[in-house]
């Protein structure tokens, strides 16, 4: 690792450090504040304790002496039997004023996880679509996980473990200055000085490692959670054995890296040992030269003795601690990038509200793209009118389901303006937006959870008559009632218990318990059969009246009923008008229908059933429309 890294990582672990520090310190709350200085005061006593703890054990041992045997058995035994008493409660007070420490300084680290890990589940929806469909969902979670794990970590270890520690070794080594001499100081101070060089330098190589493991941990996981959600595809496949070999060579790779972590691990244990060893070797050789020269008492030995061990046992720990320490920086600065990634879409400062007076949609000269080098929607001009029910249609590709995301704002408009009601969708809340308006997609996802939940979801505070009258008017009421738990029935991850058309019903049933003032339907019915396509779609209608309704579809037998129709070609309207109207240009709609009915797609039914009796259509324009697919069938 060159000099540069190293910087960079130094100032990357204070900037994370700092981040966290509000969470320790909150400006609005003084009984946190409060917790955090008494924590602290019981952390400075417990050390106080510890340290002065083997000034007793020295006094009982020299109670013992044989200056002292020359007493009165009832003063010495008095005495001793005091100092070795004394000597257990400092011991007890010590752990008991730790214990205390943890507990007062509980709270502050709990709230402190759950702001941070509440504020970046916020963040990460906050953040825009694009930014979650090239996201590893894996990947993902893995950070949030190591990240706030890091912060607890950091909590526990560097406020009650290294600091203590550094506040320990200065006092003991305050204590062989002031008690003993500089000599004692030295030693402790060489050794300590080699500890810490060896173990931070031993630990820079092993993080290195450690990087790496993560690296492919992440990517294990990746690739597990990817091949989970895509089951159905594996098995269409039979692909289990490509996508194990494709896990096992991430687990491979951390197999290794985590070999080489043990190896090295078993290094720094032993130099730790050998340092160490022989720092107290050293101080215990000077306690006994002035045992032997009368300038020390066996106490004084047996209290070096009992330092040495003391700042030993701390010390043993530094290694990991530091290394863990590292690590929580890496895993905390990986969050702390997460939450500082930029959301693309925000709401303008004191955005109002939408005040939807009829629903009135209109798209003025759009412009959209993805990427800036293929556009999308080019000045694209579309008007719903209140209470109307516009149909979108068109090749794929040609830019209907964009239409969809830019009305719910998933994405600003690069050009041109979205409005409803006369208001910019980009000048009012985004919530407020979403609120008036309801979506049936044409892949309804549902939550692990069950059929009631997934349904009260359009509006959770619907009482359960309310989430039956709207199942029943989705046509999903009797299919759920005849499962064994009814509406309690869990759907399982993303609905996968339940068929493509009864996720679909689920779906439709969420939006009308919504009821919402403007409707989408993007593909609403594409999963379903022939005969529940047909009830769903005059629920469909029933639900659309008096609504402003942009219907997407590619099956053109859904959107006959269309107040207008508008073909998209290439991002940009080419025809529009009504069902009939396009039939009679025998433009691009009539090409597109003629096409459908040859792939069976279409039947040639009977003109009520065709038209879904369109109030005002004469029988004589439907003959003709007839008469016009037979005449063009034979030639496609």
């Amino acid at each position: 690792m060159n000099n540069d890294d190293t910087n960079s990582e130094r100032l990357n672990g204070w900037r994370t450090i700092k981040r966290v520090a509000p969470y320790l310190w909150p400006a609005d709350n003084k009984a946190i504040k409060l917790r955090v200085v008494l924590a602290m005061i019981a952390l400075v006593l417990a050390k106080v304790l510890t340290v002065t703890t083997p000034f007793f054990f020295k006094a009982a041992i020299d109670s013992m002496s044989p200056e002292v045997l020359e007493q009165p058995v009832i003063m010495m035994v008095t005495g001793t039997i005091s100092l070795v008493i004394a000597y257990g409660v400092m011991r007890l007070l010590g752990v008991g004023f730790n214990q205390l420490r943890d507990a007062i300084f509980a709270k502050v680290g709990q709230r402190a996880l759950r702001r941070l890990a509440l504020e970046t589940f916020e963040h990460i929806h906050a953040l825009s679509l694009r930014y979650h469909i090239t996201r590893k969902t894996g990947g993902l979670s893995r950070i949030i996980e190591r990240g706030v794990k890091g912060v607890e970590f950091l909590l526990r270890f560097m406020l009650f473990s290294v600091g203590p520690l550094i506040l320990e070794l200065a006092m003991v080594g305050l204590i062989f200055y002031i008690v003993f001499d500089v000599r004692y100081l030295g030693v402790v101070v060489v050794t300590i000085a080699l500890y810490v060089w060896f173990t931070f330098r031993i630990t820079e190589w092993r993080v290195k490692i450690r990087k790496e493991m993560n690296k492919q941990d992440t990517d294990a996981n990746q690739k597990a959670i990817d091949s989970l959600l895509n089951y159905e595809t594996v098995k269409y496949f039979s692909a289990e054995r490509r996508e194990a070999s494709r896990y096992d060579d991430s687990m491979r790779n951390y197999e290794r890296l985590a070999i080489q972590t043990n190896y090295t691990l078993g290094f720094l244990n032993f130099g730790q040992s050998v340092i160490i060893t022989s720092g107290l070797v050293g101080v215990m050789v000077l306690a006994a030269m002035g045992v032997m020269d009368g300038t020390l008492t066996v106490g004084d030995f047996v209290m070096v003795n009992a330092y040495m061990i003391q700042i030993t046992m701390p010390l043993n720990f530094l290694g990991t601690v530091y290394r863990e320490i590292r690590q929580a920086l890496v895993d905390m600065g990986e969050m702390f990038d997460l939450l500082g990634q930029p959301a693309e879409i925000t709401d303008k400062e004191n955005a109002p509200d939408l005040v939807c007076t009829g629903g009135e949609l209109s798209f003025e000269d759009v412009d959209f793209s993805y990427e800036t080098n293929r556009s999308i929607l080019h000045k694209l001009n579309l008007k719903v009118e209140a209470g109307q029910t516009v149909a979108v249609v068109g090749p794929s590709g040609s830019g209907k389901s964009t239409i969809g995301r830019l009305l719910f704002r998933f994405y600003d408009v690069n050009g041109g303006g979205l409005k409803i009601d006369g208001q910019d969708v980009r000048d009012i809340t985004q919530k407020s937006l979403r609120e008036q308006i309801g979506v049936i997609p044409q892949d309804t996802v549902l939550f692990n959870d069950t059929v009631g939940y997934n349904i009260a979801y359009g509006r959770p505070e619907a009482s359960h008559e309310e989430v039956i009258e709207v199942a029943k008017a989705a046509q999903i009421h009797d299919f759920i009632m005849s499962l064994p738990d009814g509406y309690d029935a869990i759907v399982g991850e993303r609905g996968l218990k339940l068929s493509g058309g009864e996720k679909q019903r689920v779906g439709i049933a969420r939006t009308l318990l919504k009821n919402p003032p403007i409707l989408l339907l993007d593909e609403a019915t594409s999963a379903l059969d022939s005969e529940t396509e047909q009830g769903i779609l005059d629920s469909l209608k029933s639900m659309g009246e008096g609504r402003s309704v942009i219907t997407i579809a590619h099956r053109l037998s859904t959107v006959v009923h269309a107040d207008r129709i508008i073909v998209l070609e290439k991002g940009h309207v080419t025809e529009e008008g009504t069902h009939e109207e396009l039939l009679a240009r025998n433009g691009r709609y009539a090409s597109m229908w003629a096409r459908q009915a040859s792939d069976s797609e279409l039947e040639i039914r009977k003109p009520e059933e065709l038209v879904g009796a369109r109030k005002g259509t004469k029988t004589t324009e439907l003959e003709k429309s007839r008469a016009r697919l037979r005449k063009d069938l034979p030639t496609i």
